[in-house]
């Protein structure tokens, strides 16, 4: 598959305040699932959904990586990673937080980000999706066995403590 102008690299510290703005937009997209009636991702007095108070983490902390989705050049998105489980189990990493911009969706873009990501980092992941995000649990399980995932387990919510969704574990090979 081509790289469709989509190029993944890890986001320098000069852009944290470019992440935090394309934050704003994922948590957009994050609040269509949230009930009406719900407290939960609602507007703060500017207008904004708030900072994402622990982006700084990504820079400061090991295991963390911030990694900026570009196509063309231009920003499309983000990859957050770190190393904590869901299912209590030991990995090398999990993919935390992941955005793609609506205007670069459905054209490969997502699945081509996903596999630089995964291909740049080899060892056992996880990959955790809320059940009423339907969108992310119809495409992560292509993305995941297009960036060459072997021993691809989902785990349901009866197996995930503390989780109302879905966690797929595999691992990726090294080169």
């Amino acid at each position: 598959m081509a790289n469709r102008g989509v190029e993944v690299t890890l986001a320098p510290e000069a852009e944290c305040e470019l992440i935090a703005g394309l934050f704003q937009f994922y948590v957009y997209d994050f609040s269509e699932l949230e009930p009406a009636e719900s407290d939960n991702l609602d507007f703060d007095a500017r207008g904004l959904f708030g900072p994402p108070e622990r982006l700084p983490e990504y820079w400061r902390e090991p295991g963390r990586q911030a990694h900026l989705i570009r196509v063309g050049g231009k920003p499309a998105g983000f990859a957050l990673v770190d190393a904590a489980s869901h299912l209590g189990a030991p990995i090398d990493r999990n993919m935390a937080e992941f955005f793609v911009a609506r205007k670069y969706r459905r054209r490969g873009v997502g699945a081509e980000a996903v596999r630089q990501v995964l291909q740049g980092n080899p060892g056992r992941w996880e990959v955790a999706v809320l059940w009423r995000n339907l969108g992310a649990l119809a495409f992560w399980p292509g993305a995941i066995a297009e960036a060459g995932a072997v021993d691809l387990t989902a785990h349901d919510g009866d197996q995930v403590r503390d989780w109302d969704g879905l966690v797929w574990s595999f691992r990726i090979p090294g080169r």
